[in-house]
Order: C-alpha cells, then sequence, then structure tokens
C-alpha cells in the first residue's frame, strides 16, 4: 500500500514511537539479526539503541549511546549521508531510504540499507530521528576497507581521482608534471594493488572499496586512506 509523504516530519511522541518500534524489533530477535535501530536526537547524537545496534557497534547500550552518528559513519559516503540528515532534520523531507556504510569499534565495515525518519510531538520542529539499518550479506560489500587503512600514496590518490574523472595519460602527466610513463608505472601499481585488470575496473573497484568519495564531483580520494 503506497504512502504519502507530507511536507514535514510526522508529528507523534518520539519517545512512543521508538519503544513501540524497539518492541517490534525485539519480539523479531534471532530471525532478523542484522536489523539495528537507533533514537538521535536533532544533532544526532544516539539517544537510544536496540540490542543489535549495540552488539554491532559496541558491547552494550551504554557504549553508543551519548556518541554522534556521524562518528560512524564511513567516510567515503560521509558528506552526502550528511546532506540528507540535514534535510530531515530541518523539515525538508519526511524520510529517505539510501545505502549506508558505517565503521564498527573494530574497524570492519557494516555495509547495508539505512532508512531514517523525522519524529516531531507537538510542533514544527524535528524531535528525533528514528534510524533503521540492516546489514547486507552482498559479497561485493566484502571488500569495503576500514577508515583509516592507509593505502595509497599521495600522488597515488591524484592519479586515481583523474582515472576516476576520465582524464587521460597525457592529461594526467601534464596536471601532475610526471612524464607518460611516470603516469603509466603507478597506474600499473594501482591496478596490481586492487587486483583489477583496467582502469574502468580500477574505478569500480575504489567506490566498492570506499576509497573514492561517494557523490561527490570531481571525484575525491578519502583522506584517511592516503598515507
Amino acid at each position: 500500500m503506497a504512502v504519502a509523504a507530507s511536507a514535514g516530519p510526522v508529528r507523534v511522541n518520539a519517545g512512543e514511537v521508538f519503544s513501540s518500534s524497539l518492541h517490534g524489533i525485539s519480539r523479531q530477535g534471532s530471525s532478523q539479526p542484522g536489523l539495528c535501530t537507533a533514537s538521535l536526537d536533532p544533532d544526532l547524537v544516539i539517544q537510544h539503541a536496540n540490542l543489535e545496534f549495540s552488539r554491532q557497534f559496541g558491547a552494550s547500550s551504554a557504549d553508543v549511546c551519548g556518541l554522534n552518528f556521524r562518528e560512524l559513519v564511513h567516510p567515503s559516503i560521509k558528506t552526502s549521508l550528511m546532506r540528507q540528515f540535514a534535510r530531515l532534520t530541518e523539515g525538508k523531507r519526511q524520510l529517505f531510504d539510501t545505502h549506508v556504510v558505517a565503521v564498527r569499534p573494530e574497524e570492519e565495515a557494516f555495509v547495508g540499507s539505512l532508512t531514517a525518519a523525522a519524529v516531531s510531538d507537538e510542533t514544527p520542529q524535528v524531535s528525533a530521528v528514528l534510524i533503521f539499518m540492516r546489514s547486507s550479506e552482498e559479497a561485493e560489500d566484502a571488500g569495503v576497507l576500514p577508515a583509516r587503512k592507509k593505502l595509497l600514496s599521495d600522488i597515488d590518490a591524484r592519479i586515481l581521482e583523474g582515472i576516476a574523472a576520465g582524464l587521460s595519460t597525457i592529461h594526467l602527466a601534464s596536471r601532475l608534471y610526471l612524464s607518460r610513463q611516470g603516469v603509466e608505472y603507478h597506474v600499473t601499481g594501482l591496478l596490481r594493488k586492487l587486483r583489477v585488470p583496467n582502469r574502468a575496473a580500477l574505478v569500480s573497484r575504489a567506490y566498492s572499496m570506499g576509497v573514492l568519495n561517494v557523490g561527490t564531483w570531481p571525484p575525491k580520494v578519502v583522506e584517511d586512506f592516503v598515507k
């Protein structure tokens, strides 16, 4: 059944909504082990979290409550995801669904889907944001790198950005003050490092690993991965 989206946030009691959602999720429990939910304040600070969310991102609810959700977001998607949250907390939209990459305490990636909904009490202002996350079992998600793994030299990062933008070897050489042979040397190294056969596959692999920022142009390597 289709539901018409309203212009602003849902005007219900945030605590009641979260408690009701949490109760329903806990009843499903083991049948949906990848389903996480949390309640955030308008600044995206975690106020409440269910057991699965706590298990994924900390040992207990006390470990995650008080954290800002931004701290859990993988840097490759942080800019684009925060834009969506901003529209939510500003009352410009009611909810959104998106792909999410988050980082666990052990630096392992959590990859899956995220649904976020704005909630208000009796005023137009957003009082809370409810998030629901489900982990993905897709094989291609297994290659996402942790946020602080140093992978590329500065010159390799600039070359990868240029390739992703569609620049030729000649243009890269001119921009980076390298010879064409020098550019090809670095490209060959990147192909080997990411274990791909060609430039197109290199760009695809870099995005899937979270090395290139999603939703930005021109393409930009996440600084966390630059040595």
